[in-house]
Formats: C-alpha cells, structure tokens, sequence
C-alpha cells in the first residue's frame, strides 16, 4: 500500500477520534451563550480552563490532521524526484502510527503555565519530545531516499528541500518549547510565534505548494510555469526565514505576542528585517499567483500528453491527464507499493478489447447547499438573529431530509464509450497501462 495511503488512513482516524470532542465543546459552551448554563465560568460553579483542556484535546490532534497527508506528499516526490524507491517504508508506517496515537498525549504543553504542577507538565513535555522521535525518522527516511539518487530538482522537490530544512528547525525549536521552564520564560512570546510559522508554514503550507505544482499536471493536462515556480520558492523561502527568524531572537528578549506598540527602539531593527521578510513572502505569493496565469497562456507548450510527465511511481500517472471520468477502465492489477513504476518495468499493454459499463456515482450539490445554509446558521447564531436562524435551521433540516428522497444517485458508462475513450487515449499518445 502506498505510503500516501497509510498517512490517509491515520488521518481520517485523527478525525473520526479528535472532532467529536470539538462538537461536545461547542455544544457547551453554545449552552453557556444561549441557555445561561456557565459550564467554564469560574464563578458560578464552572471551570474555564476546562474549556481550553477540551479545545486543545482537539486541537492538538488537528496540527497532525493537517500535516499528516503532507507527510505522504513529500514520501511521493522524494521517491519520483531520487528515481528511488521511498526508503523505510516500514518504518515510515509505523512512525505514522505512533505520531497517530502520540498526539493525543502531548495537548497540555499549550499552557504549561496554567498551575497543573509539576508531575503533570512533567509528563507532556516527555510526550512531547517523544512525538519528535517518529518525525525525526520520517525526515531520516526521506534524506536516505535522496542518498546516491538520480535528483531532479522541478518545482515539486524544491518545496520539499526547502520543508525538510525549515520543519527540522520548527521541530527543534518546539522541543525547546516542551521544557516547561523554558516555556515558563517563552511562553506567550514571539518566541512561540515563530515556532508555529515555523512549522505550520514550513510544513503545510510548502507541502500543499509541493503538492499543487506536482499533480496540476494530473488535474488540467498541462504543467505548471517552471520560472514563476521556482521564483515562488525562493521569495518565499528567503522571505519566511528574515520574516520568523528574528521572531526568535525578539521572543528570547522578552517581547509579547498581541503588542502593537512597544517602548524599546533597540527592538526595532528586528521588527524592520521581519518587514522585509514579509515584502519578500509577498512578492513570493504573487508568482505563485500568477504562474496559474502564465502556464494557462503556454498550456500548448506545457501539454502533457503522456499522462506521465514526471516519470511516477504510482497509480494515478498511469492515467491521462486529467484522467477520465471513470480513472481505470479495468481494475489495476497491484503487485508493489510504487504500483506504476513496478508496471512499467514489465511492459504492462494498454487493453485493447474487453470493456465492460462502469458503475458511478451521480454529482449532487446536496453538500454545497447543507454548508451553505450551516454558514447563515451559524452566523445568524452568533449575531442572535433568531429570526433568520430559525428559518435556516428548518431549511437545513429541509434540504437534508429531501436529499434523502433522491434514489437516482448512480448511473453507467457503457462499455462502447469506454472502449472509444480508450481508443482515442492510445492514438493520441501510444502510452501503455495494465488492466
């Protein structure tokens, strides 16, 4: 099974476990607001910092939901990139196992500082510094696979050179952090900032641009821009670390988070190069932008008409770009984890004959029309506009209930369109898949 898969799986885990504690916080505290029932106030029987042990129960558990699926896109382009297969790729399993199940353990070294005691902050900072043990051998894992590689460095693996260095530094810094005497002195401070940025930017937000500029491809049947790509890369890059290094360096002087003003001019040589920094990220965000614009004028130049522009290693380059409707016109045939590149190697044919209707499921807009009416719901609640917030909340009930009326939610593509789709894939480009 891909590694992709695996952080997937460990991913919806996270979520199936981690936000049903979210819907009993807000369920109490929306019956503090609106019923008067003072659950978290202190006065009146409640305890507040319940409601933040029960915010950061989920919260924590969200960070790993969020970079958990990056982890497999870097796992992805690492192998493609090298020409290698992933190195570990047990133990890149079982350190996203044990990541799983440690970052329900670490949750309280969000505020040490509130007077848990010592046997308590004690305990999450040793599971907080253990969580970076499986994180560590993940970056390990990929450094290996780059060893003695053939490396090519487009877009994709530049995102990923530049998140292993910025998210090792983001790493360190955070078990800097699970100290609790050294969070008593950086708690609160730009110290803490920094860390976040470091390690949310460094390594969710490079990974998703990772991710963009590998599968664009994939998506629209055309690459992206390689120059405002990598003119992306390196404004972001140089512009993330003059913007949050000196957070660093301001938050080991003492300076708060949430200050607009402050007294002390020997401060503010930082703050100016942190401005520079955040220019930069600017001017990075607008090649980001506007190679969308660029590549869309050169689409005939960049065309990608294998379906394999990157030379993959798993399922979906076996496909055209984009894919058909129906992704396979037979069930592959899965002998290894880099399924493609094990298929490629034996000379797998395009199928020629054999088509049979495809089952598939009909587009619904049933999901777009709850969340819209859950969104003038939750703001007609917040603004206590019980009109409005009655009347959506029927039409939310509404429009659940009918969707459930809808049987015709499936249908077939016959056997004859997909044999001429696959007909048309292997004129146009003469390239070989396994059925």
């Amino acid at each position: 099974m891909p590694i992709f898969t695996w952080t997937a799986l460990c991913t919806n885990i996270l979520i199936v476990a981690a936000f049903p504690i979210l819907t009993a916080v807000l369920t109490l505290l929306s019956l503090d607001r609106y019923l008067d029932m003072n659950f978290f106030t202190n006065d009146l029987g409640g305890n507040a910092m319940m409601y933040v042990n029960l915010i950061w129960i989920w919260g924590h558990p969200e960070v790993y939901i969020l970079i958990l699926p990056l982890f497999g896109v870097f796992s992805e382009i690492v192998a493609t990139y090298s020409g290698k297969r992933l190195f570990g790729y047990s133990s890149m399993v079982y350190a996203t196992v044990v990541i799983t199940i440690l970052s329900y353990l670490v949750w309280l070294h969000h505020f040490f500082t509130m007077g848990s005691g010592a046997t308590v902050n004690s305990f999450f900072g040793i599971t907080t510094m253990i969580i970076s043990i499986p994180t560590g051998a993940k970056v390990f894992n990929w450094l290996f696979t780059m060893y003695r590689g053939r490396i090519r460095f487009d877009v994709p693996m530049l995102w990923t050179v530049g998140f292993m260095v910025t998210f090792v530094i983001g790493g360190m810094t955070g078990v800097l952090l699970a100290v609790p005497p050294a969070d008593f002195v950086l708690h609160n401070s730009l110290f803490l900032i920094a860390h976040f940025h470091n390690v949310i930017i460094g390594g969710v937000l490079f990974g998703v641009f990772a991710a963009i500029a590998y599968w664009y491809p994939k998506m629209t049947g055309y690459k992206l821009d390689e120059f405002w790509g990598k003119m992306s890369f390196w404004f972001w890059l140089v512009g993330f670390y003059l913007a949050f290094m000196p957070l660093y360096v301001l938050g080991l002087m003492g300076v708060t988070r949430r200050m607009s003003h402050f007294d002390d001019p020997s401060l503010q040589i930082w703050f100016q190069i942190a401005l520079l920094g955040a220019i930069l990220i600017g001017i990075g965000i607008f090649c980001f932008l506007f190679q969308f614009y660029a590549s869309y004028r050169k689409r005939d130049q960049l065309r990608d008409e294998t379906g394999d522009p990157w030379d993959g290693r798993t399922l979906e380059w076996s496909t055209t770009s984009p894919p058909p409707k129906y992704n396979f016109a037979f069930t592959p045939r899965v002998h290894d984890n880099d399924a493609w590149w094990q298929m490629k190697s034996h000379d797998y044919q395009h199928p020629k004959d054999g088509f049979v209707p495809i089952h598939m499921p009909k587009n619904t807009a049933a999901g777009i029309v709850i969340a819209g009416i859950s969104t003038v719901l939750g703001f007609a609640l917040i603004w206590h506009m019980w009109l409005i917030a009655g009347l959506s909340f029927v039409g939310l009930i509404g429009a659940t209930v009918a969707h459930t009326f809808n049987y015709k939610r499936d249908y077939y593509i016959p056997a004859e369109e997909v044999a001429l789709v696959e007909a048309q894939r292997s004129n146009d480009s003469g390239s070989e898949v396994l059925a």
